[in-house]
């Protein structure tokens, strides 16, 4: 339980004037709000900042897969697929490795992207053994050593190339290719295999071409630029992937998806996961059940409640008092000390119940003789910020009410004072 401020816990001046009973007041949830508004302000900027974000990042999604067949962002392929349509090839979209595979045994060119590494060394396998012609866009080293045993990743090349260095008809009648193309290297085993590489930059290749182990004819483009809407139209990438897809009247375009990775061989949680977040997460969740029990006893203000048996008040004041130092409720437990030093001022100083509290303190700032700042700061100001405090301020309490108590009181020859005013 935190100490109230002063503006939370001062008596308020009535505007009737000193007719309205007075009270003290503990924090609510209005003065609680206050007091934490620099933190909700954060928190809500901090909202308002991850739905921005969320909202932006939306709308900058693409709206399909890198080279999907129909998806008309710049990473996209709908523009080639578009153009082979126009020639008259028949563009299949094969969902899966078995539609693929049934695609390809009816003569179809295959046409392969997996950008995520999704398919494994036997499904490629599957895929070469039944197709005839298979275009393998960006391979990675499972597909270069399943389709291409002997050929490499070699990076990227710089600029354009324009050395066609092979025979192949697509790569002679495109020329050139953009900058941005992947490259390839044939070692000398493959090269004697019948493996031959166009658009060379040094010793790698930008396209390689052969014949793949079970007798699929295979053609490795480097890189996607040659094929994706944003590049298909610069140098002679739009000849080349035209000539590679077109060469038959259909194509079955193949970008696999997660129903096609081997979920036996996919890592677990506990795989991918660092070794470090294991302990975080059980770090937190004790600290998160310690939480919750250090302000599960929170319950809230003491509400009254009509009890079924008598019990005595003392009993109440004690139970309450424990309740109060259990919960470190110091301010709620001296405005208790404060409410009755004051009822038994007024009727000390013979004030009405409905006096103002200045009143009092005036009234006993006369009769101890202090001074009346140092009184209203014992009756309304002063805040504990700690047990010793508490119990020092309900001491001085204590002691003011003797003193007034002791001021007030007849001596043997004094006169009772007359009944409803001051002495």
């Amino acid at each position: 339980m935190t100490a109230a401020s002063p503006a939370e816990r001062t008596v308020p001046a009535p505007a009737g004037g000193p007719g309205t009973p007075s009270r003290a007041l503990t924090p609510g949830l209005r003065a609680l709000v206050r007091r934490r508004r620099t933190w909700i302000v954060f928190a809500v900027v901090l909202v308002l900042g991850a739905l921005v974000l969320a909202f932006i990042q939306g709308l900058a999604r693409p709206s399909g897969p890198p080279l999907g067949s129909d998806n008309a962002a710049p990473a996209g392929a709908r523009a080639l697929v578009q153009v082979l349509e126009a020639q008259g090839v028949d563009v299949l979209q094969a969902g899966t490795l078995d539609e693929a595979e049934h695609a390809a045994r009816g003569g179809a060119t295959v046409f392969l992207h997996d950008g995520l590494g999704l398919l494994d060394r036997e499904g490629l396998a599957r895929l070469a053994r039944a197709s005839d012609r298979l275009v393998v866009a960006a391979p990675d080293f499972a597909a270069l050593e399943v389709l291409a045993p002997g050929v490499r990743l070699a990076g990227s090349a710089d600029g354009v190339l324009g050395e066609v260095t092979c025979e192949l008809r697509a790569a002679v009648r495109a020329g050139e290719l953009s900058d941005g193309q992947g490259l390839l290297t044939v070692d000398a085993d493959a090269a004697a295999s019948g493996v031959a590489g166009c658009f060379a930059d040094g010793e790698a290749f930008a396209v390689v071409t052969g014949t793949a182990p079970d007798g699929a004819e295979v053609a490795l483009v480097g890189s996607t630029a040659p094929f994706a809407n944003d590049t298909v139209d610069e140098s002679g990438n739009a000849a080349l992937a035209i000539g590679l897809l077109g060469a038959v009247d259909e194509v079955a375009w193949y970008l696999p998806g997660p129903a096609d990775a081997d979920a036996a061989a996919a890592p677990t949680m506990q795989e991918l996961m660092p070794g470090w977040v294991s302990p975080v997460l059980v770090l937190a969740l004790v600290v998160v059940i310690a939480a919750g029990i250090q302000r599960g006893r929170r319950f809230g203000p003491l509400v009254v409640e009509d009890l079924p048996v008598h019990v005595p008040a003392g009993e109440t004041g004690e139970g309450r008092a424990r309740l109060y130092a259990r919960s470190s409720a110091r301010a709620r437990a001296l405005d208790q000390l404060r409410i009755g030093t004051i009822r038994r001022l007024q009727d000390l100083l013979r004030l009405p119940r409905s006096a103002h509290v200045d009143l009092v303190v005036a009234g006993a700032a006369g009769a101890s003789v202090r001074d009346a700042a140092s009184v209203r700061r014992l009756l309304v100001d002063d805040l504990p910020h700690g047990d010793r405090d508490l119990v020092a301020l309900a001491r001085d309490l204590a002691d003011l009410e003797r003193r007034v108590r002791s001021a007030l009181r007849p001596g043997p020859t004094d006169a009772p004072a007359p009944t409803g005013r001051r002495p």
